[in-house]
């Protein structure tokens, strides 16, 4: 019984893991091959058109118009509000590694209590759980500033004076993208790190969380009917 239960960490974290690495992987494939059919590629299309939209100007129009400059002025603040979104997870992640530090190096206590855990309690695997939440977390904070970033400079591009050109507007929309991506990434961060989390109960609810993770992801993830963006497209 001892055998099977020092061994349980590494039979179903990993397949935990591997869970979770093949559903992104084949995420990504989607992504590169058709990413309409994704969340992520179908956002992104929106956020193309809408950008678009806002500096398009019609023939008979100014390019400093006041309805021009109205509708930037509402772009930068949508951009605004996302740029924030970004910066406050960018400092959550961030201070949960200080903490998370902090307790490493003043606690003796441990994070759960060992007669809770049904798994391997050695302190090498305890460690390897710190290093493994510590390392999302930074990885989510990292995401979270390359984002807040691509943002940012989406802003001056978009606030640029008479920056109205196809080559103008496809600088906006690869900023942006490139900003929704990372956190994209920043947010898968997030939920590998609430894997690891799980993991200071016990092997059991970690592999539990990733198996559940992974379906409500995908119901989340991928979409049945690309319809309605053609026709927004075509459009």
């Amino acid at each position: 019984m001892d055998f099977k239960k020092e061994y349980l960490d590494a039979v179903l974290v990993t397949a935990g893991l591997l869970f979770m690495f093949l559903y992104h992987l084949f995420l990504l494939y989607q992504y590169l091959h058709n990413p309409i059919k994704t969340s992520i590629g179908y956002e992104n299309k929106d956020k193309e058109t809408w950008i678009e939209k806002i500096l398009k100007v019609p023939e008979l129009q100014d390019a400093n118009d006041v309805a021009v400059k109205e509708k930037v002025s509402t772009g930068l603040g949508v951009i605004s509000s996302n740029t924030s979104a970004t910066m406050t997870l960018a400092s959550i992640s961030l201070t949960l590694c200080a903490v998370i530090g902090v307790w490493i190096s003043s606690s003796t206590n441990k994070f759960v209590p060992l007669e809770m855990v049904y798994g391997n309690i050695s302190e090498s695997v305890i460690s390897i759980k710190y290093l493994c939440l510590l390392s999302c977390l930074l990885l989510a904070f990292s995401f979270f500033v390359q984002s807040a970033r691509h943002f940012i400079h989406s802003n001056y591009l978009l606030s640029t004076p008479g920056a109205t050109e196809e080559e103008d507007v496809e600088k906006v929309q690869k900023a942006v993208e490139r900003g929704s991506i990372f956190w994209s990434l920043g947010l898968r961060s997030l939920y590998f790190a609430l894997n690891f989390m799980l993991w200071f109960f016990g092997p059991i609810p970690m592999c539990a969380c990733s198996i559940v993770m992974v379906f409500v992801l995908y119901c989340h993830d991928l979409r049945k009917d690309s319809k309605p963006s053609d026709n927004r497209k075509k459009g």
